[in-house]
């Protein structure tokens, strides 16, 4: 049994192969244009935008975080409610 593949010609070829090319160039390039930029990915952004003489947290554990919305929602001020979350412990 003898198999015989199909003989292209070398226009059809040309074709096919520059048709991929051209394929595969037109997603490569869609795929980087959604991708994060350099300074995004090394926090240069958030340097930026850094207050050098902002505090530093609370460090609050979650239930200290949950009394804290609640005197939030009864509008207690925030210096005396953190006193006494912190108190609390």
């Amino acid at each position: 049994v003898e198999v015989s593949l199909p003989i292209q010609k070398p226009n059809e070829l040309k074709m096919k192969i520059a048709v991929v090319t051209s394929f595969l160039c037109l997603m490569a390039s869609s795929v980087s244009a959604f991708a994060p930029s350099a300074a995004f990915s090394r926090g240069i952004s958030t340097q930026i935008f850094a207050d050098p003489e902002e505090e530093e947290g609370l460090d609050l554990n979650l239930e200290e975080m949950f009394d804290m919305f609640d005197a939030a929602d009864k509008e207690e001020e925030f210096d005396d409610a953190i006193k006494k979350v912190k108190t609390e412990e």
